[in-house]
């Protein structure tokens, strides 16, 4: 056995400690060490009977092999069995069929054979440091998280959140945005990746449940079920639109989620750099629903044009004046409107309604002229086939009146 004292175990409590790691696997470490080190000393490869094992109380480690005892060693069985005498010596109460450990720690081992004991322990605590990593942040994906931006490469944004170091990618960035090293910021666990290193962690500061995470934070009623979050869309840096329903009549949804003199939604904006945030009231009507997803823009009325399980299409009619704003700067606000509602929609102003339906009209009035002059071409048609119809019967019946005729005539002469 080697003395090994106290200081191991004190090592193994502080890795504990500083980096999570149980001091159980540390120990299970030292002694895999400590076979791949015998293996190298005797430069053997495979030897599956050989353990190291550690007592904690004496601070003393060795390496055993396990033999069988029998009668007699067969030839070329000397390294995995020992005679029932030898057996005898170490225990004497030992049978044949029992194991028994004998201890082959080498004396002092080479310089070899230390170094790979000491990459195996490096490549167990490495191990144990990436499950734990990966444990931790797979329970943390899909959640929010805050970190330290620490550097910009490649475009990609290095932020440390606590045991590891996570990528935003650029698609994952707000436009606009400086980031700056140093500074604090919230961001969304997008994904975790396991590799043959660290885990690697996939971040997000644009994605739309940071919006959620923030209202559930600000908004007690959301986060006690009152205010429920229905649906988000976001166009990071630019506009958000988020749908909320009470599940109480006498909570106000979007009151609630504004605050006593804008006090909640300020904070809200000032974390999301003074992105405008739409809030927007649920409703299970969906001509309401839509309505309130186009606001602040004014509506006329809305006409459902398709509603099932394929398609969802409506065609809303503004003001004149409020078309720009319906549809938004390049599209936006009724982009943001068709992700939350999930309908298509199609935006027209009044004057544009009024040509519309004047051509319609204007068509409509062609066509049942054409329509009336078919009818009487096809009414005359059906005459003239009755007609000739009734001569082709009136034929076949006439030669049978006569006959009958003639018949009558010669009864009468007779």
């Amino acid at each position: 056995m080697i003395k090994i004292g106290t200081a191991l175990f004190e090592a193994c409590e502080e890795l504990e400690r500083e980096r999570g790691i149980s001091k159980e696997i540390l120990i299970a470490s030292l002694c895999d060490a400590m076979v791949a080190a015998y293996k190298k000393h005797m430069r053997v490869k495979d030897a599956a009977n050989i353990e190291a094992i550690l007592d904690e109380q004496a601070g003393e480690i060795g390496v055993f092999s396990t033999k069988t005892v029998v009668e007699s060693v067969e030839d070329g069985e000397e390294d995995t069995q020992i005679s029932i005498g030898v057996a005898k010596e170490i225990d004497e109460d030992v049978e044949v069929g029992d194991e028994v450990k004998i201890e082959v720690t080498p004396e002092q081992f080479g310089r070899i054979a230390a170094q790979s004991a000491k990459q195996v322990i490096t490549q167990r605590i490495r191990e144990a440091e990436r499950n734990l990593v990966l444990n931790e942040f797979l329970d943390k994906k899909g959640t929010l998280t805050t970190g330290i931006i620490q550097r910009v490469e490649n475009r990609n944004v290095i932020v440390n959140i606590g045991k590891t170091d996570a990528i935003m990618p650029q698609k994952e960035q707000i436009p606009g945005e400086y980031y700056k090293p140093g500074n604090r910021i919230r961001v969304f666990v997008l994904n975790v990746k396991e590799t043959t290193r660290l885990p690697q962690v996939i971040v997000s500061h644009a994605h739309a449940e940071i919006v959620r995470e923030l209202f559930e934070l600000e908004v007690p009623e959301i986060e006690d079920g009152i205010v429920e979050i229905k649906s988000i869309s976001r166009e990071a840096g630019y506009r958000t639109k988020i749908a909320v329903w009470s599940n109480d009549p006498e909570v106000d949804s979007v009151g609630a989620c504004i605050g006593p003199r804008g006090s909640r939604i300020q904070t809200i904006v000032s974390e999301l750099k003074n992105e405008k945030i739409d809030i927007v009231r649920y409703s299970e009507d969906p001509v309401e629903y839509i309505v309130n997803a186009l606001s602040p823009a004014r509506v006329v009325s809305v006409d459902i044009l398709a509603d099932d399980e394929y398609s969802h299409e409506a065609m809303v009619v503004v003001p004149d004046d409020q078309l720009s704003l319906a549809i938004g700067r390049e599209g936006q606000n009724v982009r943001l409107a068709h992700k939350l509602t999930g309908w298509k929609i199609d935006i027209k102003s009044v004057s544009q309604m009024e040509k519309d339906e004047a051509a319609n009209f204007q068509n409509y009035e062609e066509v049942p002229e054409e329509i009336e002059e078919d009818d009487v071409n096809d009414e005359l048609q059906q005459e003239i086939e009755e007609e000739m119809n009734q001569q082709a019967i009136d034929e076949e019946d006439f030669p049978e009146e006569q006959s009958t005729e003639e018949e009558s005539v010669d009864e009468i002469e007779e």
